[in-house]
């Protein structure tokens, strides 16, 4: 009796359940901030038939957040505190020092708050939510753009909304700004996440082709924002692009990678057939018509007739990089990953360094290679 009382004095909005007073339910007080919590509190009987005597804490989301960090200090107090009294003095602490370390928790936002974005769910479509967190501040959703495309844009809500424009994010090649006013709402936000979409279709239309009609040797599952492709045109010969997302169809940024021998003609090609690119025509017909050459494709070739491991590590990707440094000897061409390489050129004691250049030989014909790597990498 004197240790409920104790309790109920100290925390009088901390109230039993039960007759047994094995349930605990309520809020404690801390820096004038009130969380709920409920304590489960072994029974004589689980005392008996256990050599333990853990409480069981069970909290709301805002003092999980505040706790983050602390989980070690309270499982102790669980497991080491004399009677409820003593823990619950103890876990105040703990909360005071979170309290004065990370400041105040937000607090929650006035019941409006979810009532107008229920509301604004309703009028956008039940069927657009695509995710909603448990705190109703976190949600993303769905858009079909007009070549049947899915996409997705999430947004954070602030605790004011809608007097706090949102923060919005896609998966776009250019930064999504929304207009934003205390009369918006989602419907708007979507509204002009489609005008986006719809400004990206010639992007997109473009990079459907390379990815249907070439092999795309990177990136591996490029997302909706990927500005580059790197394209296989033989065995270990790529073209890496980088499309302008406001005028896709004009001349990309081109790199040649391959072993020298194979990649100096196509230079050449590309540097004399420059001025008959067409923007009228798409864009890989472009390249093979400035290259004169046909891509392989899925249809044509097998990719792994297109790409070897590497000759050191005997991998083909390496953390998403692939062998990209080819030996220029035409009777070797062996390629590696550019790290490889590097590492396997510095253990040589006939190596030389010049800046982040090395010069060496080839692990497999003994020719001169040479590999650059970035000076920040080891």
């Amino acid at each position: 009796m004197a240790e409920s009382s104790l309790l109920l004095q100290e925390n009088p909005l901390l109230l039993p359940l039960n007759k047994e007073k094995t349930i605990y339910d309520g809020f404690i007080t801390v820096q004038e901030l009130d969380f709920r919590i409920r304590i489960l509190v072994p029974s004589d009987r689980q005392l008996k038939n256990s050599n333990s005597s853990v409480l069981r804490l069970q909290c709301c989301w805002r003092l999980k957040r505040l706790l983050h960090g602390y989980q070690h200090v309270i499982k102790k107090r669980l497991q080491h505190s004399s009677d409820l009294v003593s823990f619950i003095l103890e876990l105040k602490t703990v909360l005071e020092v979170a309290v004065k370390r990370r400041g105040a928790c937000p607090a929650a936002p006035p019941p409006q708050y979810y009532q107008r974005l229920i509301g604004e769910i309703g009028s956008l479509g039940w069927d657009k939510l695509l995710f909603l967190d448990a705190e109703l501040r976190s949600l993303r959703l769905g858009a079909q753009d007009s070549a049947g495309r899915q996409h997705t844009v999430a947004l954070k809500l602030k605790p004011k909304h809608p007097a706090e424009a949102p923060e919005c994010s896609a998966d776009l090649p250019l930064p999504l700004n929304i207009t934003w006013t205390p009369q918006s709402t989602l419907l708007d936000v979507h509204a002009q996440f489609l005008s986006a979409l719809e400004s990206l279709q010639e992007f997109w239309a473009v990079l459907d082709e390379i990815d249907e009609r070439t092999w795309v040797l990177e990136p591996e599952n490029p997302p909706r924002g990927a500005t580059m492709r790197r394209i296989a045109i033989a065995n270990n010969v790529s073209i890496k692009l980088e499309i302008d997302s406001r005028h896709p169809k004009m001349l990309p940024e081109c790199c040649l990678l391959g072993a020298e021998h194979v990649v100096t003609p196509l230079r050449s090609k590309l540097n004399a057939n420059m001025h008959l690119w067409n923007p009228d025509c798409s864009v890989l017909q472009n390249l093979k018509d400035v290259l004169e050459i046909e891509f392989p494709s899925p249809t044509t070739h097998k990719k792994s007739s297109l790409s070897a491991e590497c000759g050191i590590c005997y991998s083909y990707r390496l953390d998403s990089a692939i062998p990209d440094q080819v030996c220029s000897d035409p009777r070797c061409g062996q390629p590696f990953h550019q790290a490889c390489l590097y590492e396997w050129l510095r253990s040589l004691p006939s190596c030389r360094q010049s800046f982040n250049t090395i010069f060496g030989e080839c692990p497999y014909c003994s020719k001169p290679v040479t590999v650059k790597m970035s000076l920040q990498k080891p």
